[in-house]
């Protein structure tokens, strides 16, 4: 018997983000997994930077969407951006 096929929805943050865009950020993508039924969040980071404000936002929405019982995982991250997040422990939580 075959499992049943993951909902996945998908979007894109764009840079940069400053500290003060977290908790907004944050509503947009759950009010996103809210009505999605998603069990797959695919978050297109392209673009933007590799710093600690955006490792924070990422960390923030996984936290988010995990508590929705979805996944995020990002898309298009740029070296130096897997490199920080690894750096920063957090390569097995923010999967690409």
């Amino acid at each position: 018997m075959a499992a049943p096929a993951q909902q996945t929805v998908a979007f894109a943050i764009r840079g940069p983000i400053a500290r003060d865009d977290l908790p907004g950020l944050c509503e947009r993508v759950c009010a996103l997994l809210e009505g999605s039924g998603a069990d797959i969040a695919l978050c297109d980071v392209r673009g933007v930077e590799p710093d600690a404000v955006t490792a924070d936002a990422l960390a923030r929405l996984q936290l988010a969407a995990r508590r929705r019982g979805c996944q995020a995982r990002l898309r298009g991250a740029s070296s130096d951006l897997l490199e920080l997040l690894a750096f920063m422990g957090l390569r097995d939580v923010l999967p690409h």
